[in-house]
C-alpha cells in the first residue's frame, strides 16, 4: 500500500475535514510513517493499521472542523499566517483574558480570534508561549527523514520505567510491552495520568500488561530514583525543569547506566507546552477549508491529535535503538517528528461517496476511507 492508501485505511482521513463535508486527504505521509516504524520494530502492521484513529474510535470522536476532533483546538488566521491554539484545560481558559489583554471575556474563542487577526503569527506565538499556553504558529513541514533502521529488542529481559502520560508516551511503552519488555508505570498520587479522564477502554488498551506504582511525590522521590536506576530505559514526557525540580536528573541516571528517552513538545531546550492537535498543526498537518462558501484561506486540523501517535511510534523505536549500546539520553521532539511526517505535497486525487461509503481515488488506485476502529 502507498502513503495515500495507508492514510485512507488508518481511520485518520475519516477524522479530517468538516463534520458536514467529505473526509480530506492531508499532506505528507503520517500513516506511512507509522507503518514504517512498526515494520522496523518487527511488529505486525495489519492489526495496528488503524492506530492513528483508535483513540477516536474508543472516545466516539468524528471529524469536527474547524475544531479538532476533541473540540479543544482551532487554527486561527493571523495578520500574516495562522496560529494553532489549544484551550484544553481550565487553566488555559483562565489565561484567555491575559492573552487578549481584555478584562471581560464572555466568548473565549471569539476573543482569541479577534486578537489573533490583528497580530502577526510570530507575535501571537511569542505571547502564547510566554503565558504557557499550548500552541504556536503554523509552519511549513520539514524535510522527510530516512526510513527507520530495523532494530530488535536485546535477547535478555528489559525493564522500561514509564513516567509518561496522555497518549504519545503510553503508546510507546505499550508497543514496547508488545515487544516483550517489562513496563513499570509510575503515577503521582496527587497528579495521575490525565488519560484517566478520557476513554476508559482506550486507557486500558495502552495500560494493559504494565506494572503499576503510585508514589507520593515529591516525598517519595528516592523511591522513584531507585526505580529509574534499576531500569534499562526511562521514558518520560515532562518538561526537563519539572523533573529536575523534583530531584530526578536525567544526566545522573544516564551516567549510572540507564538510558533515558525524553518526549517533549519542541525539544529539551524549549520549555513550551504542546498537545497532539496543536503541535501537529504547527508542523504543517493542516488542510485548506474548501467547504461550500469557504475561500480556502482558513485551515482545518488533520486527524485526531496526530502528533501524539506519530511521536509514540518514534519513541518506541528510539527506546529499542538505545538498548543496542551504552546508556544515553535521547530526545523525541513531537514537533520535529510531526514535521517529518508532514513532508510531501498532496497528490492529485478525488474523494466521492457511493452508497454511504467514502472512497479515495489516486493515480495508484481506489481505496475505501475507513472509519476509526478499535483494534481487533
Amino acid at each position: 500500500m502507498d502513503a495515500s492508501e495507508l492514510w485512507a485505511a488508518s481511520g485518520a482521513m475519516a477524522l479530517t475535514g468538516r463534520a458536514d463535508g467529505p473526509p480530506v486527504l492531508g499532506p505528507g505521509h503520517p500513516a506511512a510513517y507509522v507503518h514504517d516504524h512498526l515494520e522496523a520494530l518487527g511488529l505486525p502492521t495489519a492489526p495496528l493499521r488503524g492506530l492513528l484513529g483508535e483513540r477516536a474510535a474508543h472516545a466516539g470522536l468524528a471529524r469536527h472542523g474547524p475544531w479538532s476532533c476533541g473540540g479543544a483546538m482551532r487554527v486561527l488566521p493571523t495578520a500574516d499566517g495562522h496560529l494553532a491554539l489549544s484551550l484544553a484545560r481550565p487553566e488555559d481558559l483562565d489565561l484567555v483574558p491575559a492573552l487578549v489583554e481584555q478584562a471581560n471575556v464572555t466568548d473565549p474563542w471569539a476573543s482569541v480570534a479577534r486578537w489573533a487577526a490583528d497580530a502577526t503569527a510570530a507575535e501571537a506565538e511569542q505571547r502564547v508561549h510566554l503565558l504557557g499556553l499550548p500552541g504556536g504558529r503554523v509552519g511549513p513541514p520539514g524535510a522527510p527523514g530516512p526510513r527507520p533502521a530495523v532494530v530488535r529488542m536485546p535477547g535478555r529481559p528489559v525493564t522500561v520505567l514509564d513516567l509518561t502520560a496522555l497518549w504519545a508516551g503510553p503508546l510507546a511503552t505499550h508497543l514496547l510491552h508488545l515487544l516483550g519488555a517489562r513496563v513499570v508505570k509510575v503515577e503521582s498520587r496527587h497528579r495521575p495520568d490525565g488519560a484517566r479522564r478520557g476513554s476508559p477502554t482506550f486507557f486500558s488498551l495502552l495500560d494493559r500488561g504494565k506494572e503499576h506504582v503510585v508514589l507520593d511525590l515529591p516525598d517519595e522521590v528516592s523511591r522513584l530514583r531507585e526505580l529509574a536506576l534499576a531500569a534499562d530505559v526511562v521514558v518520560e514526557s515532562s518538561r526537563p525543569r519539572a523533573l529536575a525540580q523534583l530531584g530526578l536528573d536525567a544526566a545522573e541516571v544516564v551516567a549510572a547506566g540507564t538510558s533515558w528517552v525524553s518526549i517533549t513538545a519542541r525539544g529539551r531546550d524549549s520549555d513550551t507546552i504542546g498537545f497532539g492537535d496543536d503541535v501537529a498543526a504547527c508542523a504543517g498537518h493542516v488542510v485548506a477549508d474548501v467547504a461550500d462558501g469557504a475561500d480556502g484561506a482558513d485551515l482545518l486540523p488533520v486527524g485526531d491529535a496526530l502528533a501524539d501517535p506519530l511521536a509514540g511510534v518514534r519513541t518506541a523505536w528510539a527506546c529499542v535503538d538505545v538498548l543496542q549500546g551504552p546508556a544515553r539520553l535521547v530526545e523525541v521532539s513531537m514537533l520535529d517528528v510531526a514535521r517529518a511526517a508532514a513532508a510531501g505535497a498532496v497528490p492529485e486525487h478525488r474523494v466521492e461517496q457511493v452508497a454511504g461509503v467514502w472512497w479515495l481515488e489516486t493515480a495508484s488506485g481506489r481505496s475505501r476511507v475507513e472509519d476509526p476502529r478499535m483494534r481487533p
